[in-house]
C-alpha cells in the first residue's frame, strides 16, 4: 500500500464521476473503513456537485488524474471513466503505488488486457474489476455446482434499451467505448458465464447488427462459442429492446441451473434435475458484500479480489474474437 493504512480509513481517489464513480464512490463515502479524499472529472459541474455530496473540498477536486495522483496522499483509486481510457489510468495508479478498482471492461485491447493481468499478478497492489456478479449469491451458488463437473451446453442472453439510453453519451462514441452493447452490458453476461462455469472458450462465430455505418457500435450480437472441454454455447445480446431481462441456462449431465433477472435487481437461481423437477435455493441478498466491501477487504487482507484482471482478460479475449468473427464471417480462435 502506498501509505500505512493498517488502522485508519483507506483514502480513495475517484477518476470519473459518472454512474460508477458516484454509485461505487457513494459506497466508499458511506463506508466506515474508507474516506473519499480526492475527485477527478473533466466536467466541473460534476466535480462541484459530487464534491459537495462526498464532502471533498475544492482544493482536492481535479480535472487531471495525473495531477491528482501526484498531489494527493491516496491509497486507492476508483476508475469509472470510458472504457478506452482505463488502461492508461490503471497503469498510472498502480505505478503510483495505489490499489485500483476499475469498472468493466478492464480494457478493450487484448494486449493491454494481458499486460494488466501480468502487472496485477506480479505486483502487491489490489486490482479489482467491476464484475459484480462475483458477489451475488445466485452466481456463487451456481459456481459451486460446477467445481466438479462442467456444463456441456448453455444459452445466455440479455436485453436492454441500450441504444436509446446511450444517446448523447460517450457509449456511442467508439473511440471512447471501444465497441457497442457487447462491450458494455454484454460484458457482464460473458463474465458471468465464464466465471460461474470455469469454461475456457476455444473459438467463436458471431453475427452482429451495427448502429453506425463504420460497424463499430453493435446494437445486437449473436455468438456461437465452442469451449475447450467440448461444450457449446450460444449468447444473444439485444441492445434495442424495451426492458432489461437476463437469462443464463447452464446444462450438465444431471440437469441445469437457470439464472434469471430483470432490470438491475438481484438474480434468482433455479436448479433443474434429470426428471424436470425444480428447486429454488434460498438467496439472502442481505448477506452479499457491496463492491466497496469486497475491494476494501482485499486491500486490508491482501487476499485476491472477487473479480481479477485475469477474469477480465478472459472476457476481453472472447469479446475481441467475437468482433473479428462478426466482421470477417470466419470462426475465430480465442486466445488469452
Amino acid at each position: 500500500m502506498r501509505h500505512d493504512a493498517s488502522e485508519r480509513p483507506i483514502r480513495i481517489g475517484i477518476v470519473g464521476l459518472g454512474y460508477i464513480g458516484t454509485t461505487v464512490g457513494g459506497q466508499f463515502h458511506r463506508h466506515a473503513d474508507a474516506t473519499v479524499r480526492a475527485l477527478c472529472d473533466l466536467d466541473t459541474d460534476r466535480l462541484e456537485e459530487t464534491g459537495a455530496e462526498f464532502e471533498v473540498p475544492e482544493d482536492r477536486r481535479y480535472t487531471d488524474y495525473a495531477a491528482m495522483l501526484e498531489a494527493e496522499p491516496i491509497d486507492a483509486v476508483l476508475i469509472g471513466t470510458p472504457h478506452t481510457l482505463h488502461y492508461e489510468q490503471v497503469v498510472a495508479a498502480l505505478e503510483a503505488g495505489c490499489h485500483v478498482y476499475c469498472d468493466k471492461p478492464l480494457t478493450t485491447d487484448l494486449e493491454r488486457a494481458r499486460d494488466l493481468a501480468d502487472r496485477a499478478e506480479r505486483g502487491s497492489e489490489t486490482l479489482m474489476v467491476g464484475y459484480q456478479r462475483h458477489l451475488q449469491t445466485a452466481f456463487q451458488t451456481a459456481r459451486a455446482r460446477f467445481t466438479e463437473q462442467s456444463p456441456n451446453w448453455l444459452t445466455a442472453s440479455i436485453t436492454q434499451g441500450w441504444i436509446d439510453d446511450s444517446r448523447g453519451t460517450w457509449r456511442l462514441d467508439p473511440d471512447l467505448s471501444g465497441g457497442g452493447f457487447l462491450y458494455d452490458t454484454g460484458s457482464h453476461v460473458l463474465d458471468g458465464v465464464l466465471w460461474t462455469t470455469g469454461l475456457e472458450p476455444e473459438s467463436v462465430a458471431a453475427s452482429m447488427e451495427f448502429h453506425d455505418d463504420d460497424e463499430r457500435i453493435d446494437r445486437r450480437a449473436h455468438l456461437d462459442v465452442r469451449f475447450e472441454n467440448g461444450a457449446t454455447g450460444t449468447f444473444s445480446f439485444n441492445g434495442d429492446a424495451p426492458s432489461v431481462r437476463e437469462h443464463l441456462h447452464l446444462w450438465d449431465d444431471d440437469g441445469a441451473v437457470y439464472l434469471e433477472g430483470r432490470q438491475w435487481g438481484p438474480r434468482t437461481i433455479t436448479e433443474i434435475d434429470d426428471d424436470a423437477g425444480e428447486y429454488d435455493p434460498y438467496i439472502d441478498v442481505r448477506t452479499e458484500q457491496s463492491r466497496a466491501d469486497a475491494f476494501l477487504e482485499s486491500v486490508r487482507t491482501g487476499s485476491e479480489p472477487p473479480a481479477t484482471a485475469r477474469d477480465a482478460l478472459r472476457v476481453t479475449a472472447l469479446t475481441e474474437a467475437a468482433y473479428e468473427a462478426a466482421r470477417t464471417g470466419d470462426r475465430i480462435a480465442v486466445s488469452e
